[in-house]
């Protein structure tokens, strides 16, 4: 069986350091910067940046319409930070269009400026001890999430760790971290059965 094979959105954001965790957690990796490289892709990690610059990169091209695509035939998707509010279906402060296919309402910059920006430890029971190392940076807060949303993680009363079938996300960035454990989740997520196809196991089942 091939390595799992995991495209990183590459038009602006962290994705470089996503590569280095995912690399080390077993999955092969592309810097996706065009639709087109989807087709061959078992995931795709949509990373943290600033989510107005990714819409603007996006501006003229089918990326939305493709994402959604590719998770309809299988793909599994991973946004952090700014990548959960491009996943979101419900985006304030301000509103802006967004992906829709996570059932989350979420608040930009939730936390407040970078000057705000914070680094804690919280248990996420999923992958047992220690609690994970988390870097909150202008992160979104997540306000509601829907009923086929399952909460992995909280902090001060708020989801920051979220999983829906075969999407997760997190609004804080574990690839700032030497923590490769939501990597190597998310790899898990993404056992390769054929060109553009996954599975995810969650709660003993498996989903396609």
């Amino acid at each position: 069986m091939r390595n799992r094979r995991i495209g990183i959105l590459a038009l602006q954001g962290d994705f470089a350091l996503h590569g280095v965790s995912l690399r080390a957690a077993g999955a092969e990796t592309v810097d996706v910067r065009v639709s087109r490289q989807l087709d061959d892709l078992d995931g795709l990690v949509i990373p943290g940046g600033e989510s107005t610059a990714l819409l603007k990169l996006m501006e003229g091209t089918d990326f939305f319409e493709a994402i959604r695509g590719f998770h309809d035939r299988g793909g599994a998707l991973y946004g952090t930070c700014a990548g959960v509010i491009l996943l979101a279906s419900r985006v304030g402060s301000p509103a802006q269009p967004s992906i829709g296919l996570l059932d989350v309402d979420i608040q930009r910059n939730g936390y407040g400026r970078q000057v705000d920006s914070f680094e804690t430890s919280v248990p996420v029971p999923l992958l047992g001890d220690p609690p994970l190392p988390m870097i909150f940076i202008r992160a979104p807060v997540i306000r509601s999430v829907g009923a086929g949303v399952e909460i992995l993680a909280e902090l001060r009363g708020r989801p920051v760790m979220v999983r829906s079938g075969r999407i997760l996300a997190t609004t804080f960035h574990p690839e700032l971290t030497p923590d490769t454990r939501i990597h190597r989740l998310f790899a898990s997520m993404c056992a390769p059965v054929g060109r553009g196809r996954c599975v995810a196991s969650v709660g003993g089942s498996v989903l396609r």
